[in-house]
């Protein structure tokens, strides 16, 4: 019953079909890419959340682990004084209507990992969908509906005012977009919308010098081919993650080498969807820059004549490095 895992793919390494079918080179189908775990998932536990954690958009990988974390410290015994049981906490009446058999063994155990983790991530897409016209912050919503109750949420029009609840919503959201590679690179939630922003601008032209932080514009001439962007509106490369970034509050400079300068490399066993692909010889001649999705595929403007699109991270020869845009960053080359 469980899908085969997702799994990042290291800086050059060939690109290998890990999910289901995925996208075509070229193609306009999401290859998948789950973020980074940030909270420390024990081992026999991890692929399990990276799995759930795609249940629905509503849920990711990162919030799950926090969440799990937060309620039972990854502990499948844990038992709370009024009753909750196993390591997603579930009350008897809400395993009832809501646990599912995760491994397909024919039993609904809420003391099995296997199930209770993706019987969780369930609840949290069924429950988000559940107080989706609750004004606010929907993630914030959703949170405290797993501790509280939809009911309350909705009664509140919003987090409801239990000290209990509003801890809980801070502590899970805090871990959830913590930076698992440390400093001031991008959090998860900035990386989330980095994808969601480049995503749906597939099937935009490509257009040389074409695109800003405000969407896709008239481009310049001419390209190293001798192709004009001018009269066609659309993204170059560097134009659609100058775009996407700015969508999650980060501003990159205009080229593909300048963005790599206001970046911090990645080591391969680091990278994580959002990261910056980048190709050239060396950094100053760096000439294309995608955003890594995950599975070994990256969302790019490839070149004139093509559409916003996933390709293969090793689409072309000179795959330099990835990196993660700073938040504040004044480098130069």
């Amino acid at each position: 019953m469980r899908a085969s895992t997702a799994v990042l793919a290291g800086v050059g390494a060939t690109t290998a079909v890990v999910v289901g079918a995925l996208a075509q080179a070229g193609g306009d189908t999401h290859p998948v890419g789950a973020a980074a775990l940030s909270a420390a998932v024990p081992a026999e536990y991890r692929d399990l959340v990276q799995e759930a954690g795609n249940t629905c958009p509503d849920v990711s990988p990162n919030l799950l682990a926090a969440l799990l974390k937060q309620e039972s410290g990854f502990n499948p015994k844990a038992q709370s004084p009024v009753g909750a049981q196993g390591i997603a906490q579930f009350m008897p009446s809400t395993w009832a209507s809501h646990g599912i058999d995760g491994n397909g063994d024919g039993k609904r155990d809420v003391w099995d990992p296997e199930d209770a983790i993706p019987s969780s991530a369930k609840y949290l897409c069924t429950i988000a969908e559940d107080v989706k016209d609750v004004p606010g912050d929907k993630r914030n919503n959703m949170l405290a509906a797993y501790n509280a109750g939809s009911g309350a949420v909705k009664k509140y029009q919003g987090v409801p005012p239990y000290k209990e609840t509003q801890h809980y919503v801070q502590t899970i959201s805090a871990a959830a977009d913590s930076n698992p590679g440390g400093g001031t690179g991008t959090t998860t939630q900035q990386a989330v919308t980095v994808i969601n922003a480049a995503e749906e601008r597939i099937g935009t032209p490509y257009s040389w010098g074409g695109g800003n932080a405000n969407g896709p514009s008239s481009g310049t001439c001419c390209s190293p081919s001798g192709k004009t962007g001018v009269g066609i509106v659309g993204f170059d490369c560097s134009g659609l993650t100058l775009y996407a970034y700015a969508k999650a509050g980060i501003n990159l400079p205009r080229t593909a080498a300048q963005q790599y300068a206001a970046s911090e490399p990645v080591k391969p066993g680091q990278v994580r969807p959002g990261d910056l692909v980048f190709y050239g010889n060396s950094a100053a001649s760096i000439h294309h820059v995608g955003i890594y999705v995950g599975n070994g595929y990256i969302l790019n403007a490839a070149r004139p004549g093509t559409d916003v699109r996933y390709d293969p991270m090793d689409m072309m020869s000179d795959l330099y490095a990835v990196a993660r845009p700073t938040q504040n960053s004044n480098k130069e080359i």
